[in-house]
């Protein structure tokens, strides 16, 4: 699926944005470079580009990098420098470190977000891309040229900032690694949240709460091996009375997963998408205060806040519904092969 239908359907819902912020993350959009590390970033200064660009040639191997084509549109500006970069950990440099890959690249990420003035790594992860920026998303999304992009799953958001400034890195996607995140609502649990998170070496400098739900994820997958199923009831784990009426193995891994990561509870109003690279999750929070629709037509599914925006793309469809507060729906795909995966 190219861009353009992501486009399309996210222009239904542009009274929901103010343009002060719109994106996109396209998973299977860089078959040539699957076995790379994609990072996009944006630069307010040359110097900051010169900074970073020292620091990436000391940890990876550089295989291709060049600015991501735009186009120039009325309604986009103050762009920063935009660039992409093809990167492999220097062996040595991964050895020396004693860390496994992954946990190597999500350091230089934090590194460079929290150390270089000017420059924010936002999309890191193997064939895909987080495309993002100040203004409506249908606009952000002609900018970045989506329609020339073919990929097996798509993301978009457009946001309406309340109480965090509208800003290229503040925009949705978040991502870190693979995963990639678009929220609504907002996060009543994030100062608790994002002291837990820095605990483990996660730094939150993107100044709004949707970051740290990306690293929360990132982490319990990651480094703790829960399945998104298991995630998505820490994230929005049932109140005691209701897991109290469940069956006893539901009962006893829900009150596990509470009482072993308390702080990982995400409050307040919030439904989310998560990609990753084998599919998308759809949660919301247990009381299902922000609206979510999930719906498929043969072997493609759909989630959204509004259902217009799915008719967009779809107009006759399989099967529509609205899933129940806290519980995940998850749609893997089914032949990575044929994905490049």
């Amino acid at each position: 699926m190219t861009g353009e239908g992501m486009i399309d359907a996210i222009t239904v819902m542009h009274d929901r944005s103010n343009g002060l912020g719109g994106g996109f993350a396209g998973y299977g959009i860089y078959p040539h470079y699957k076995d790379f590390y994609a990072f996009h970033l944006f630069y307010d200064s040359v110097n900051a580009q010169e900074e970073t660009e020292a620091f990436l040639k000391k940890h990876f191997e550089i295989v291709y990098c060049s600015g991501i084509q735009t186009r120039k549109l009325p309604t986009v500006k103050d762009e920063p420098i935009i660039f992409r970069y093809f990167l492999a950990p220097l062996p040595q440099k991964l050895a020396n470190s004693h860390l496994d890959e992954r946990e190597y690249v999500a350091r230089c990420v934090m590194r460079i977000n929290s150390q270089t003035e000017g420059a924010y790594v936002f999309s890191s992860g193997k064939n895909m891309g987080i495309f993002k920026g100040v203004g409506y998303p249908e606009d952000i999304g002609r900018f970045y040229r989506l329609e020339e992009y073919e990929g097996y799953a798509w993301t978009c958001h457009g946001r309406y900032p309340t109480n965090t400034p509208g800003w290229w890195g503040g925009a949705h996607p978040f991502g870190l690694l693979d995963f990639s995140i678009v929220h609504n609502g907002e996060i009543s649990s994030y100062d608790a949240n994002r002291r837990y998170m820095e605990m483990f070496g996660y730094k939150c400098t993107l100044q709004t709460d949707t970051e740290v739900i990306t690293y929360i994820i990132d982490y319990l997958v990651r480094k703790k091996g829960l399945t998104l199923n298991e995630v998505a009831h820490v994230i929005a784990a049932s109140f005691w009375s209701t897991i109290a009426r469940k069956d006893d193995v539901a009962r006893e891994q829900e009150t596990l997963l509470r009482r072993m990561f308390p702080s990982m509870l995400v409050t307040g109003p919030f439904s989310i998408i998560v990609g990753y690279d084998g599919g998308l999750m759809a949660l919301g929070d247990r009381l299902k205060l922000r609206s979510m629709v999930c719906a498929e037509k043969g072997d493609r599914a759909y989630i959204s806040s509004e259902e217009s925006a799915i008719r967009k793309i779809e107009p006759v469809l399989d099967k529509i519904f609205a899933p129940a507060g806290g519980e995940p729906v998850i749609y893997e795909l089914y032949n990575k092969e044929e994905c490049g995966q």
